[in-house]
């Protein structure tokens, strides 16, 4: 049959050429054997796509339709993905992911990025974004709301939450759509769909408009984030609800019990309390913000208080029960001396979070977890197997995304060979709650220095802003700036502050502890007058015992 197939080659008028006689021999074996695998799609597209570039004779069912896809079509029937080759695959579009993504492709990579749901990552499209623009809604209502005898407003204001919700959206959509420019901008192939590892070099892709691709690289960035932790034996659903859950509802409920209070918790609870909802939150330590600094709790409990916001520290949740049109919540004193039923339109969960480890495969790759069940790194964001890295919440470091950002940075400049920076202690690392005031720190609370350095003398100092000239103007006196610092060498240990856009003021503190500046250096900078900036150049020089203001 073979020779058959050859009958008539070379032609009277054609000079012999075997490389003819192969390809003609080739395309009668080929053409039956492609039509008759659509069904095993891959195969059958390598088939095609070999007898494509081949430019096999006697082909007419051929066609090949790549429209930016890398998909294989056979008589108008799709037969799936021809593999494809990356210098980097990132898992994950998130905040770290998808700068991982960029620098890598700046330092001239072939990269793509794997996303199942959310390009943007949840920060961007139901996280730290949308939630500021909420935050901005509540702070224009709580003016109104609590301050309005000293602005001189007067009159009838009404507050709608859901024209709040929508243009939450609507800022999250346009940041987004900010990411999908950045990626065509820097020739990043997106890929959307769920990323499985096959192997510690192959990733095959399920669902999503890319289902079915499969793809090899030279290097990993694993970016898959975290889950939501829930409390045992309640499930999320309902009028239970995760964070996630609570940012998408287009309306607010009259009611809500808040399972935690940390930096979520808290921000949810500002905002909507600011729209009028009945607020509880419940916290199993003794004090909202259990990670901050205690005066930072301290003085965030008094605030909240003033909005209206109930506070139950120090008491566990026992049970959720979801009744259908409202739900109880049990909640008992950690001593078990106090017990008492919440009842609320809705519950919220936001007690942290847990790496993402299942689901994509990751037991193919070799790649090894701590104890906490994160995935393990070193200092260059390398796993256990070395073409294989992780960034961001997966590593637990510090679920945070500009951590996440700049371990990205790390990965693929470390990936590419270039000059990189080793990020050093996480516990310096900026951090913030966007409530009304705002809480911002790094380093060492006041008791964790004192521990961690008993050998050493502490020394603290705080400055209010009750007492800054800026702060004043703004009527956003609550409050303050204090810095925790080696008494001897005026070394920078930590700076915890409450007050109105401390989030902004922070970095100048990051920097010079990076840089190894005393707070003797800090004071002597000159600060912009009047600006809120001024509290931590007071607070500085309190530690140099000559603060000014106060």
């Amino acid at each position: 049959m073979f020779l058959a197939s050859l009958r008539g080659y070379p032609r009277s008028n054609e000079k012999f050429n075997p490389c003819d006689y192969l390809r003609h021999g080739l395309s009668f074996f080929l053409s039956p054997l492609a039509q008759g695998l659509i069904r095993a799609r891959p195969l059958a597209a390598s088939v095609v796509l070999m007898c494509h570039q081949l430019a096999l004779p006697g082909t007419p069912w051929l066609e090949r339709y790549r429209s930016g896809s890398g998909k294989i079509y056979l008589n108008s029937v799709s037969l799936g993905f021809v593999t494809d080759h990356f210098d980097v695959v990132v898992l994950g579009a998130g905040p770290g992911g998808y700068v991982a993504a960029i620098r890598a492709a700046q330092l001239g990579k072939k990269v793509a990025v794997v996303e199942k749901q959310y390009w943007g990552g949840v920060c961007l499209n139901v996280g730290c974004i949308p939630s500021k623009a909420l935050l901005k809604n509540a702070e224009v209502a709580h003016i109104f709301n609590h301050e309005a005898k000293t602005f001189g407003i007067s009159g009838d204001v009404s507050f709608d939450y859901p024209t709040a919700h929508k243009r939450s959206r609507k800022v999250s959509a346009g940041i987004v759509k900010g990411v999908h420019y950045l990626m065509k901008k820097n020739k990043i192939t997106e890929i959307d769909g769920l990323g499985t590892f096959k192997d510690a070099n192959t990733i095959e892709v399920s669902e999503g408009k890319d289902e079915g691709k499969t793809i090899t690289f030279d290097n990993c960035i694993i970016a898959t984030g975290s889950v939501v932790r829930s409390l045992p034996g309640v499930e999320l659903g309902g009028n239970v609800l995760s964070y996630e859950e609570q940012i998408l509802k287009e309306e607010a409920p009259k009611s809500i019990v808040i399972v935690g209070a940390g930096a979520i918790g808290m921000e949810f609870a500002y905002v909507l309390a600011n729209y009028g909802v009945d607020v509880t939150i419940v916290e199993f330590m003794d004090r909202v913000l259990p990670n901050e600094d205690a005066d930072v709790s301290k003085e965030i409990a008094k605030q909240y208080k003033k909005l209206g916001v109930k506070l139950l520290t120090g008491h566990k949740t026992t049970a959720v029960r979801d009744n259908g049109d409202s739900v109880e919540v049990d909640v008992e004193s950690k001593d078990g001396s106090k017990s008492e039923t919440l009842k609320a339109e809705r519950v919220m969960i936001s007690i942290g979070f847990a790496p993402r480890v299942e689901g994509f495969g990751l037991e193919n790759t070799g790649v090894k977890l701590t104890e906490r069940g994160a995935i393990d790194i070193d200092e260059r964001m390398r796993t256990s197997v070395d073409h294989i890295y992780a960034i961001g919440d997966v590593t637990a470091k510090l679920q945070l995304a500009h951590v996440a950002e700049a371990q990205g940075v790390v990965a693929a400049e470390t990936i590419a060979g270039a000059e990189t920076e080793e990020l050093g202690d996480y516990m310096m690392m900026p951090r913030a709650t966007f409530c009304n005031p705002q809480v911002a720190s790094f380093g060492y609370t006041e008791q964790a220095a004192k521990e961690k350095f008993s050998d050493r003398e502490i020394k603290v100092a705080s400055f209010p802003f009750s007492a800054n000239g800026k702060a004043a103007g703004l009527a956003e006196t609550a409050g303050f700036v204090k810095i925790v610092a080696d008494a001897e060498f005026g070394e920078l240990l930590g700076a915890h502050m409450v007050g109105a856009n401390v989030s902004e003021l922070l970095p100048e503190l990051t920097l010079a502890q990076r840089f190894d500046l005393t707070c003797e250096e800090i004071g002597r900078n000159v600060h912009t007058h009047p600006t809120l900036s001024e509290a931590m150049k007071e607070a500085a020089e309190g530690i140099m015992g000559h603060m000014i203001n106060l």
